[in-house]
């Protein structure tokens, strides 16, 4: 198990001391501090929430597009060598945006973690046919 992170090799981050957090802490304490110039430096005091959270979705689906289009979803196109360094690339930019959102929205890595345990545990059960949420009856997919 990660015993935690003392420092990053980020030249904005020289010197800093993130005291063993762990990896998801860091990501989202890097992305507030980014967040914060970016509003103070673009002078974006003004925008609530809400509006941030809505950018950050239309900058996250400008993302997916990118992405989607480095693994050649034009079925009607010759498929090209897919980059993988490119796709990594992408899903860190919708990371960004992600955890952007996360930290705008008033959820921070403690919770977003708990509730994706949760939700995961519900997914699966959904799989399995054990959700109580109707449509995901395996019996259903057998025609029993």
């Amino acid at each position: 198990m990660d015993k935690g992170i003392k420092s990053v090799d980020n030249e904005f981050f020289k010197g800093a001391d993130f005291g063993g957090m762990d990896k998801l802490d860091i990501i989202f304490a890097m992305q507030e501090k980014f967040d914060q110039d970016v509003i103070k430096n673009r002078g974006l005091e003004d925008v609530t929430p809400e509006q941030w959270i809505q950018k950050q979705t239309l900058a996250m689906l400008s993302e997916l597009a990118e992405l989607i289009a480095e693994v050649n979803f034009k079925w009607w196109k010759n498929p090209k060598p897919v980059n993988s360094d490119n796709v990594r690339q992408e899903l860190v930019d919708i990371l960004h945006f992600f955890v952007g959102m996360c930290n705008r929205a008033g959820m921070g890595s403690e919770e977003l973690f708990a509730r994706y345990i949760k939700k995961n545990e519900e997914n699966f059960k959904r799989q399995y046919g054990a959700s109580a949420k109707p449509g995901y009856a395996l019996s259903d997919l057998k025609g029993e």
